[in-house]
């Protein structure tokens, strides 16, 4: 089955480019929406595999509205990524902190906005393996489900922390540099956002409230550390 993609795009020129690009060699099925909340009603009356959202929409801009799909339930997963005129570090940073998957800018080359597409569709897959449950009596963690329970109690993650949380649980014992998180949960490696990846950290740490389960290692990158193992540190 094709995947359904999503554009949020209230230029319908550029809207029906993409859609045509995207369409053509039969890879993806594309629906427009050209408003945030034309955008919303379409989320609710299906489940697309990925999102690409303008950023400047009218009624409710594209960072409002990747804050509240990240809220829901539904929507929390939904691959997004952001499209945009703005170029600066602190929208891109604003825009990634949301729960944007990427952070392509204006203008762009279509055959590199494709690419980028495939490649987050492709960690969406990789996101959840289904092979792993962590549970060591005070934390649980689900990835096939969307589960994490702290002492019997549900908390909500947005899809990157869920992501950070799986990968770094995945690797327990060993320090996964920053370079190397970014990349697979972000696919940074063409900008060096570090001060997301702290802020993803922070905002985990809190909701888990045990922050001894991800260290910092100073001037390297972060390692989970299980409670009843103190697994040796290496670095991939």
């Amino acid at each position: 089955m094709r995947p359904t993609i999503l554009i949020i795009e209230d230029d319908v020129e550029l809207a029906h480019l993409l859609k045509h690009h995207l369409e053509r060699g039969g890879r993806y099925v594309v629906e427009i929406a050209r408003t945030g909340e034309e955008g919303l009603r379409a989320l609710s009356q299906r489940h697309p595999s990925a999102l690409i959202l303008d950023v400047n929409l009218p009624e409710m801009n594209g960072f409002e509205l990747c804050r509240r799909l990240r809220q829901e339930d539904a929507t929390r997963r939904l691959p997004i990524l952001m499209l945009t005129a703005r170029t600066s570090e602190s929208d891109k940073v604003l825009g990634l902190t949301l729960g944007a998957d990427d952070y392509v800018t204006k203008p762009f080359s279509l055959r590199e906005l494709e690419a980028r597409l495939h490649a987050l569709l492709r960690r969406a897959q990789e996101d959840a393996p289904p092979d792993f449950i962590y549970d060591d009596g005070t934390l649980y963690l689900d990835p096939t489900h969307f589960i994490v329970r702290v002492e019997g109690r549900e908390i909500k993650l947005t899809r990157k922390e869920f992501a950070l949380l799986v990968l770094l649980a995945r690797n327990a014992g060993r320090t996964l540099t920053r370079e190397y998180l970014l990349d697979r949960i972000w696919g940074l490696a063409y900008y060096g956002a570090t001060r997301t990846l702290d802020v993803h950290v922070h905002h985990l740490r809190k909701k888990l409230g045990h922050e001894a389960y991800i260290e910092t290692v100073v001037g390297v990158g972060y390692r989970f550390r299980p409670r009843s193992n103190n697994s040796s540190d290496t670095a991939p």
